[in-house]
């Protein structure tokens, strides 16, 4: 395999889909295949999914791999930070939104990349894509591969009110317009789009489980790639 001797990442992202089947199981996945480090080709693996889906769960099962996570929503509340903006969930949806409009919709992406491209290690996470014009952005300068965290919005109702944030919906008007924001930028056909799903209707090791498995199979891939 040739490699440009200019560094490049490649990029895999996670969605949230609905009624698709994960992965069969794959056997002989218990020993992990080692991170390398160095200059070599980047992989970014972008966690996407509606809100309360898993995303964050799903990415913890990244972190404890040593790869490194970058949150949508962070880069969101960066900018507000710089417009000096306070952090209420309808001043933060709002900007997300007008960021957008402003600058196109992988506005986020091109935020997102100066940061991956100083990380290190050969895999960066990405969490909370919200668009195929996010993909496209990325994919200037790396690899992309979608994986998709799917729960039914009953699951997702009562995960976000049990997590008891300031940003939890008030009640089911409230959920379905936080829905309808994450529609608007495009999240739906991003999350049909994806290369991976992982059904998230069951526990959390059942979620973190199923992600390894996901993981594994997509490191896998990249090693003999």
């Amino acid at each position: 395999m040739v490699v440009n001797s200019r560094r490049q990442t490649s990029l895999f992202i996670i969605c949230g889909t609905q009624n698709q089947e994960l992965l069969p199981p794959t056997r002989r996945i218990a020993r992990e295949l080692p991170l390398r480090t160095g200059n070599v080709k980047k992989t970014v693996l972008v966690i996407v999914g509606m809100p309360g889906a898993g995303k964050s769960l799903a990415s913890s099962v990244m972190k404890t791999r040593g790869i490194p996570v970058f949150v949508s929503g962070d880069i969101i509340r960066a900018e507000a930070r710089k417009r000096k903006l306070k952090f209420t969930r309808k001043i933060l949806g709002e900007l997300m939104l007008k960021i957008r409009k402003e600058e196109g919709m992988g506005a986020v992406a091109k935020r997102l990349v100066p940061l991956v491209e100083k990380e290190n290690g050969e895999f960066v996470v990405y969490e909370g894509a919200r668009s195929v014009e996010e993909v496209d952005e990325l994919r200037r300068k790396h690899d992309v591969v979608t994986i998709a965290i799917h729960a039914s919005p009953a699951a997702r109702f009562r995960r976000l009110q049990r997590r008891r944030r300031s940003d939890r919906p008030r009640g089911l008007a409230d959920f379905a317009e936080r829905d309808n924001r994450e529609l608007s930028v495009g999240i739906a056909k991003l999350i049909a789009l994806a290369d991976r799903t992982v059904e998230n209707e069951d526990s959390k090791d059942d979620l973190k489980r199923r992600t390894r498995r996901v993981l594994q199979v997509v490191l896998k891939r990249k090693k003999f790639s």
